[in-house]
């Protein structure tokens, strides 16, 4: 048992190790516990055939103001996200070449996406990032799916296909599976929907040298004290004075815990006494996204010779989404993703499977060379045991309005951070950085150093 501890943190994502770290600097004795056998939460790096590769979370964007500034003060550089030539758009199981942001549909379904984005854009200016629940119609939007508000506004089969993909490529989640509201919130907390879908100026501009995983690698050697490992919280207890904290096979007692992991697994701890009925309400709606990510590695970058970008879209099939993944020094490499239903219907299938089938996709839309790269990984995040999912988690109808005001509220010794508590970039590493100064503050303003 340890007795010295100011604050307990749960979690080594980028959130609980950033705020371990802007506590330690105030002073402050802190210990952080992971479940895992490494740090980093859901940025995960990998070296496949000598190449350092996200399966987590990998891009950045310019408004990210303090995820770019933590990279630069702990020398991780970025690099821009290559995103010259033609894209592909395969809709119906035949492909359309485009360049710009969109494809060119017929007029009235260009018209319509148009009228989407400026609908969406105006609609969720008036959503606070802090208290959405608070907006006039904050009810009624959280009492339809993203997938109501499409057919009750859009006829075309185009515009349809176009909100779906932005679903499943932004919350890896169906349009039938997020509550209006939710993503309204969604799109302020990330600037508007252009913002969050674009390469050039967008969420999707930046890449790190060597990989994201690293950022947490490099918070972690300045810590005072080194973050436990592989000790899942099992129990949190609290009184009038002190928390207690228990593993499997050890036992550690704070003044305050800050809880960061995804809130769909917060129930995996016993709490006592038990959390307050809206906390526990907001947490076993709080469900993950599905996404499986892949990455294969080629002698040549082919699809750059051909003039293509390496951006495909597909509203069906195995691969939502892809990219060019080429690192900084150049070793060619594309990333796809499986989103949403494809996600789940795929993890019942083997990973051997999963590659055989993305890769007879990109050979369809970039050519026969897609088939054989030298080298592929893959992340079943669903399969994730703490994660449960990826990029973040989602709330259906029905959940936003009547328990959102606990997302971020204290429950007595107890604080939340984490990306889903941001009121910016929420599901992003930015909005993780966000938390930890948010919950950092709450902390400075309770705790007084033992020492």
């Amino acid at each position: 048992m340890n007795h010295q501890l100011d604050v307990l943190i749960i979690g080594a994502g980028l959130a609980g190790l950033q705020t371990a770290f802007l506590l330690e600097r105030e002073g402050l004795a802190v210990q952080v516990l992971e479940a895992r056998e490494r740090v980093g939460g859901r940025l995960f790096t990998e070296a496949v055939s000598g190449c350092n590769v996200d399966l987590g979370g990998q891009w950045a964007g310019p408004q990210q103001h303090r995820l770019l500034n933590l990279a630069q003060t702990l020398g991780v550089a970025t690099f821009p996200q290559f995103h010259h030539g033609t894209k592909i758009l395969s809709w119906k199981n035949k492909l359309y070449w485009f360049r710009g942001e969109i494809p060119w549909l017929s007029p009235f379904a260009m018209f319509e996406i148009w009228k989407m984005q400026r609908s969406l854009g105006k609609l969720s200016r008036e959503v606070s990032p802090e208290t959405p629940w608070s907006c006039p119609l904050a009810q009624q939007w959280d009492n339809i799916s993203l997938e109501d508000w499409k057919h009750q506004n859009f006829n075309t089969a185009g515009a349809r296909m176009f909100l779906d993909l932005v679903a499943r490529a932004v919350c890896t989640s169906e349009p039938d599976q997020i509550s209006f509201l939710y993503f309204l919130m969604y799109l302020r907390s990330g600037v508007d929907l252009n913002t969050l879908i674009s390469i050039p100026g967008g969420a999707q501009q930046l890449r790190f040298q060597e990989g994201t995983q690293q950022l947490c690698s490099r918070i972690q050697s300045k810590l005072v004290r080194q973050v436990v490992l592989n000790s899942p919280v099992k129990a949190i207890t609290q009184n009038s004075t002190e928390i207690t904290v228990k593993t499997s096979n050890s036992a550690w007692n704070a003044q305050r815990v800050v809880v960061t992991v995804p809130p769909g697994l917060i129930h995996e701890i016993h709490f006592s006494p038990s959390l307050p009925e809206d906390r526990k309400q907001l947490i076993s709606h709080f469900c993950m996204g599905s996404v499986i990510k892949y990455v294969a590695r080629y002698e040549k970058a082919f699809w750059r010779d051909a003039g293509y970008s390496g951006e495909v879209f597909m509203d069906e099939g195995p691969c939502t989404t892809t990219f060019d993944a080429t690192s900084s020094d150049g070793q060619p490499a594309l990333v796809t993703f499986s989103d949403g239903n494809v996600a789940c219907e795929l993890t019942e299938k083997s990973s051997e499977h999963r590659q055989q089938a993305v890769l007879k996709e990109l050979s369809r839309c970039l050519g026969a060379q897609a088939g054989h790269p030298i080298a592929f990984a893959q992340k079943n995040w669903i399969e994730d045991e703490w994660s449960g999912g990826c990029y973040a988690g989602v709330l259906k109808k029905d959940v936003l309005s009547r328990y959102g005001h606990a997302l971020r509220k204290p429950c007595g010794r107890i604080h939340w951070a984490g990306t889903e508590t941001a009121t910016e970039w929420f599901g992003y590493m930015e909005g993780a950085l966000q938390s930890a100064e948010r919950v950092s503050q709450e902390m400075l303003s309770l705790v007084e150093p033992r020492n």
